[in-house]
This record gives structure tokens, C-alpha cells and sequence, in this order.
């Protein structure tokens, strides 16, 4: 197959015509909050009862108890650990990995002498409950566990839950999670695990899920995070405020970012690795060597029918949010992948990890050869719930940080107070604010 080209060989074209030059998958969240403003408030009225309902007519399943019982969980284990002993291996490598990097993300408070007498705090306050979503529709994503536990644990919040979809069916286990899913909760050490998806699962967090009799199904958390589709997203940005929440996640993104030294295989490899998340997800070659496209090309050609998904991510491939862009050199290269700002991407180029550093705009960065994206989806300690759609721009991906708040302490003495005073009062005169003013005047005189 070939991917569509954009040659920008021998323009000078400026950041802002440059992001928009490059392709995007199309996500209309506002259309989506049309579908989702009335299930937030059929469960803003409804609680529990509504929760289930709305589970019943989205994921085909009636669900009697939300929460998953603490047996489920624990069985879930047992067989992952009797039947599939090299993924329980796998997820106890990947929560190693991710704790140490993880943790060294940890805040100390900072006490900052201002003047004599005068000192501010910033103290670091990990957010009281946390609703952690795990998707698990195209395919279920025990590894989304374990990229958002990891942090919120990391950070001491003391109260998280985990809500992901139930799995359709008629069988004994219909109205349970996937069992990997569990079984990564399991390995955790996650109580609190919900059998809700989708918008209902974002506004069951948020406002809490009542039964009937008055008792709490699920009580109401202060943040929610994780990646989900379209109407987790826009059940998210309706419920900001009312919760605070991470990054709105779009499709899946990857740029490569190349220069005749990269394999064609490995670029090939990688690009396919990413279109597999689904037909809106993209995949961006930018490179300065149209052999190198042309190999790429080629290579795609032999991979996408091979490959188990190969038609869906010949979709995506082909799809307007996919191409290929030539450039002058790796210098005008960087620009185009900084314009664009990826989720993901990879810099396989001559001396990779000097180009890496001057990268500004990425969700994350892949350095050489030997860093595929598919090893920071797993195993590479880093986290892979990160920003879409160029919002990396202004927004970071899960880590410690997202699960801390800081507050500021503030201590003066009386003499420290007296020497600012003149400063504060023209100040709050300025601003005619006089009250602001004599609230100082009235412990100096």
C-alpha cells in the first residue's frame, strides 16, 4: 500500500500554517455531548438504578451489583496466574518498571524564606479519591490498569476505584470485566472495581451512584482518569468542575520523525503498531529521504495483509489523518513534527538522542532504534496515557504530578508583616480595595 504524501521540500512554511497543513482525525466531542448530556442526568437523578439501565442499553448487559465482589477479583488471579503465567509475569514486570519511575516523581514540600520572618510553603497533597477508567472495547486494556493505578498510588491517594465495561454475553461471568482486567487490579491490590462503561461510568464517578434504600453504590470521587472513546471524552468535559480530570483522549497518534539511517522495516512496523488501535488512529512519516519513504511503502505493503488486524489498519493508514511528509533536512523536519505534536514520537535519525532534546511538542519521545512506542505501552516505565490532537502543547501525560495538588502555606512574623505593609496597602489602594489594606493596618496599629 502507499500512504499519502505531503512534500514540503523546498517551502518555507511557518508553524501555524504548518499544524494547519497536518492531518487530523476528525472528533466532533461536541456532537458526542448531545448523547451524553442526558445520561449524566439520568444519573444525576436516577444513581445506581440509572447506572444500570444505561449499562443494559450501551453494553448490552444487565448489571445487579456494580461493584465487582472482592471473590471475582481474586479467582481472576488464580486463573490468570494457573492458565496465562507469562502475562501475570509480564503485568508484574510492567507495574515494577512503572513504580520506579513512578516514584521518582514523588514532591517534597519546598519551604522558601522570602525575607527575615517571612517563609512560604508549598505543600504537596495527594487528591483525596481518584475514579481510574480502563477501556476495554476494541480490545480490553489490562496495561491501562496499571498506567493509572501506579500513579495515583505513587502520589498516596488514599481512596481510588476502577470502573471498565462489562463484557457482553450470556455466559456466568457476562456482567464481570474482562478477566485480565481484574486480575491487573488484583495484582494492585485495587478493591474497588466497577462494572460500568462509557459516559455513565465518567458521571457515576462524579456524582456519585445511590441505591434505592439510600445507600451509597459508589461514593463521588475529586478526579477521574484514563483514556476511553468519544463519550467518555465528552462526558469528561461536560463534569470538568465538578470533578477535575486528565487529558481528553482522541485517537491514537504516532509521528516518526526519520532520516536515511532508519530501517524502513522498523518505521513500517511501528506505524502499522499504532493504526492497530483503530480506523481513526494516525500514523505520520516525516523524513528528509523519499528512498526511505518509498521503502516504507513498500514494506507496508507486505506487513498490513499479514497482520491480524490488517484491515482496520489499512483504514487508517489510508485515512485523510495518515501521510507521509519530505522535508529539506531533519532540521525542518523537527519543525514539522513540533507543529503537529504527537502522542507519540519516535526520532530515528543520526545522533537520535541530540534531535530528541530539541523536541518540544510530544506526548512522549522514542529515541533510536530500540525504543519502539509499543515498548512505552508496556514495559518502558514511562506512562501511555498521554494527550492527543496537539494538545500536548499545553498539557502533560499521567504521571505523579496529575494526582498532586499544591498548596501554598504562608507564615509571617509581626516585624516581617510591618516592613511589607506600605507595599500591601498601595497596592490594595490602587485597586480600590481598601478593606484589603486595613485588614494589615488593623495588626500594626
Amino acid at each position: 500500500m502507499t500512504m499519502r504524501r505531503l512534500d514540503l521540500r523546498g517551502q518555507h512554511v511557518d508553524a501555524r500554517e504548518l499544524r494547519s497543513r497536518m492531518p487530523r482525525a476528525e472528533v466532533d466531542v461536541e456532537a458526542a455531548l448531545a448523547v451524553v448530556r442526558p445520561v449524566v442526568e439520568q444519573v444525576r437523578e436516577g444513581g445506581a438504578d440509572a447506572v444500570r439501565a444505561l449499562g443494559e442499553k450501551f453494553d448490552g448487559v444487565r448489571v445487579t451489583d456494580l461493584r465487582v465482589p472482592a471473590a471475582a477479583l481474586t479467582e481472576a488471579l488464580d486463573a490468570l496466574t494457573a492458565e496465562r503465567p507469562a502475562v501475570r509475569a509480564a503485568l508484574e514486570e510492567s507495574i515494577r518498571r512503572a513504580r520506579r519511575v513512578h516514584a521518582d516523581q514523588r514532591r517534597t514540600d519546598v519551604v522558601t524564606k522570602v525575607v527575615e520572618g517571612g517563609t512560604v510553603t508549598e505543600r504537596f497533597v495527594p487528591v483525596q479519591r481518584v475514579g481510574l477508567y480502563v477501556p476495554g472495547g476494541v480490545a480490553p486494556l489490562p496495561s491501562s490498569v496499571v498506567m493509572n493505578v501506579v500513579p495515583a498510588q505513587e502520589a498516596g491517594v488514599e481512596s481510588l476505584a476502577v470502573a471498565t465495561p462489562p463484557r457482553r454475553g450470556n455466559g456466568p461471568d457476562a456482567a464481570l470485566p474482562d478477566p485480565t482486567i481484574l486480575a491487573a487490579c488484583a495484582l494492585l491490590g485495587v478493591e474497588e472495581v466497577y462494572a460500568v462503561g462509557g459516559a455513565q461510568a465518567v458521571a457515576m464517578f462524579a456524582l456519585g451512584a445511590r441505591e434505592v434504600d439510600g445507600s451509597q453504590s459508589c461514593p463521588p470521587v475529586d478526579l477521574v482518569t484514563g483514556p476511553g472513546n468519544i463519550y467518555v471524552t465528552a462526558a469528561k468535559r461536560l463534569l470538568r468542575g465538578v470533578i477535575g480530570t486528565d487529558a481528553e483522549a482522541g485517537p491514537s497518534e504516532v509521528a516518526v520523525l526519520a532520516d536515511d539511517t532508519a530501517d524502513p522495516e522498523h518505521v513500517a512496523a511501528d506505524l502499522i503498531s499504532q493504526a492497530e488501535h483503530g480506523e481513526a488512529s494516525a500514523a505520520v512519516l516525516v523524513t528528509d529521504s523519499a528512498d526511505l519513504a518509498d521503502a516504507v511503502d513498500e514494506a507496508l505493503a507486505r506487513r498490513v495483509p499479514a497482520t491480524r488486524h490488517g484491515e482496520r489498519i489499512a483504514v487508517a493508514l489510508a485515512g485523510p489523518q495518515s501521510l507521509v511528509v519530505l522535508v529539506d533536512d531533519v532540521e525542518a523536519g523537527l519543525a514539522v513534527v513540533d507543529a503537529y505534536g504527537s502522542e507519540h514520537l519516535e526520532i530515528q535519525t543520526r545522533d537520535a538522542a541530540r534531535v530528541a532534546a530539541r523536541v518540544s511538542n510530544a506526548g512522549a519521545v522514542f529515541v533510536g532504534p530500540y525504543a519502539p512506542v509499543s515498548l512505552g505501552d508496556y514495559c518502558a516505565g514511562s506512562n501511555h496515557v498521554l494527550p492527543t490532537g496537539g494538545t500536548c502543547a499545553h498539557t502533560a501525560g499521567l504521571s505523579v504530578a496529575t494526582f498532586l495538588r499544591g498548596i501554598h502555606v504562608v507564615e509571617y512574623t509581626r516585624e516581617a508583616l510591618a516592613d511589607v505593609a506600605p507595599h500591601v496597602l498601595a497596592l490594595a489602594n490602587a485597586e480600590d480595595l481598601p478593606a484589603h489594606g486595613e485588614a494589615v493596618s488593623a495588626r500594626l496599629t
